[in-house]
């Protein structure tokens, strides 16, 4: 109730351990902190947070308009209702090298697990589109050796994400993401990888657990979390899928409404009262209240 009850450090030492066990680990995206509470109350080991989604709350598109302060912000309101580890995308890292070291320093003070810096040049594209370019390797392993110093937690989790796949071919993948594993990427985020087999290439060549993005419309089939485990990741996120199936669910509840004159036709789609109350443990709240402000002796 009023928040999480684990703390941020905490959060991040859990991550760590879970990172270091067996398992892979899922990480859908929230949309917001009601989403976040929704994907703890389902028990998935994590919460995502996306730059392609904080920019669509926003009505912009993905191409690196969100400032350092709106996704910090946005950040710590989910992961500051949670209790489970949040992995955050911080895009090029707002700035030159010593703008990634505080945009890692503002993500910690937010309460987040961790944060992938990507390679692209600015204006970044979403990372299933095609036309995007990446800075050189030099440009990339300063970002993660930025964010590495800048980081005040040593469990806070650096995830170098390269988007090299989309003008060249694996082989290069695996030169660019060794590169980032040298200047201290804890995490490879290899990004719109085609193949299981790509996967499997690309987790056999480096050092460090990799993440697989299973978002829907892009590059990849969506693989299942088993079949992602056995091509050696430890990590798969599911970005936009919240999102999309909230406003797929909204666009059929205008459309009845504009259409129909009233919502009826799609009240057995939604969450009810109940439901919601239940999400927000409005029943803890009341207790609160009754225990502390309207206590009579």
């Amino acid at each position: 109730m009023l928040g999480a009850k684990v703390d941020g450090p905490t959060r991040r030492a859990n991550l760590r351990k879970a990172l270091a066990g067996d398992k892979i680990l899922q990480f859908p995206g929230a949309f917001n902190p009601l989403a976040g509470k929704m994907i703890e109350d389902f028990g998935f080991d994590g919460v995502y947070i996306s730059g392609a989604v904080m920019s669509a709350e926003l009505g912009l598109p993905d191409i690196g308009l969100t400032t350092l302060s709106e996704v910090a912000h946005r950040s710590g309101q989910i992961s500051q209702m949670i209790n489970l580890p949040t992995i955050v995308d911080a895009d090029t890292g707002f700035g030159e090298p010593m703008n990634v070291a505080r945009t890692i320093q503002a993500l910690e003070d937010a309460g987040v697990g961790g944060a992938h810096i990507e390679d692209q040049i600015n204006p970044k594209r979403c990372g299933h589109l095609d036309g995007k370019d990446v800075v050189d390797v030099e440009t990339a392993t300063k970002r993660i050796r930025a964010a590495v110093k800048g980081r005040r937690d040593e469990n806070f989790l650096v995830i170098a994400r390269t988007d090299i796949r989309a003008q060249s071919d694996v082989a290069a993948t695996i030169d660019r993401a060794q590169a980032l594993v040298e200047a201290g990427a804890e995490v490879i985020f290899p990004e719109a990888l085609r193949t299981l087999d790509e996967f499997e290439q690309v987790a056999s060549a480096v050092s460090v657990p990799i993440l697989a993005n299973m978002t829907e419309f892009g590059k990849s089939e969506l693989f299942t979390a088993s079949q992602l485990a056995d091509a050696g990741a430890k990590i798969v996120i599911y970005p936009v899928t919240l999102l999309r199936l909230a406003m797929g669910a909204a666009h059929a509840g205008l459309s009845a409404i504009k259409n129909d004159g009233t919502q009826e036709s799609v009240v057995p789609q939604m969450q009810t009262r109940a439901e919601l109350y239940e999400l927000l443990r409005y029943a803890d709240y009341n207790v609160f209240d009754e225990a502390i402000f309207t206590y009579k002796p």
